[in-house]
């Protein structure tokens, strides 16, 4: 095989110019005036128009990654109110007893983080382990005689 004897194997195929005199008159099939009849013309996809009118994220700190935590883990509520209701006095109350009680569901097969809030009365003496509690919360514990640590 010469250099000379090696065809394509498909077709050349150029682009139909039209509006340049021949089959195709007046409008040149581009119908009446309008951006989409103007020589090179070429709109911007409408998909990048919407996406340009989008707001840019705001709220979230100069950096980003740094001010969003994905992996922070929330503590799961529960009032004292709650506690009083669900719980003997001098019963000991972390989140493994607070799962077997009812009162918080199961995540991942494994006892949530769990705060107490001071959000209601109580008066059983209990004593709360593993939990973090608010500053209310303590108070009416330990008032109530039980212990926080």
């Amino acid at each position: 095989m010469q250099l000379h004897e090696l065809k394509p194997t498909t077709p050349r195929k150029t682009a139909k110019r039209i509006g340049r005199g021949g089959k195709r008159g007046k409008t040149s099939g581009k119908g009446h005036k309008g951006q989409k009849a103007r020589a090179g013309n070429s709109t911007r996809p409408e998909m990048r128009e919407l996406i340009k009118k989008l707001p840019k994220l705001r709220g979230h700190g100069v950096n980003r990654a740094r001010t969003v935590n994905a992996e922070r883990v929330l503590p799961v509520v529960v009032n004292v109110s709650a506690l009083d209701a669900a719980f003997d006095a001098g019963a000991t109350v972390n989140p493994k007893t607070i799962v077997a009680a009812g009162l918080v569901a199961t995540s991942r097969k494994k006892a949530p983080a769990v705060k107490i809030l001071g959000n209601g009365e109580i008066n059983k003496k209990l004593n709360v382990e593993d939990c973090q509690v608010s500053g209310s919360a303590k108070a009416k514990i330990e008032a109530a005689g039980g212990s926080v640590k």
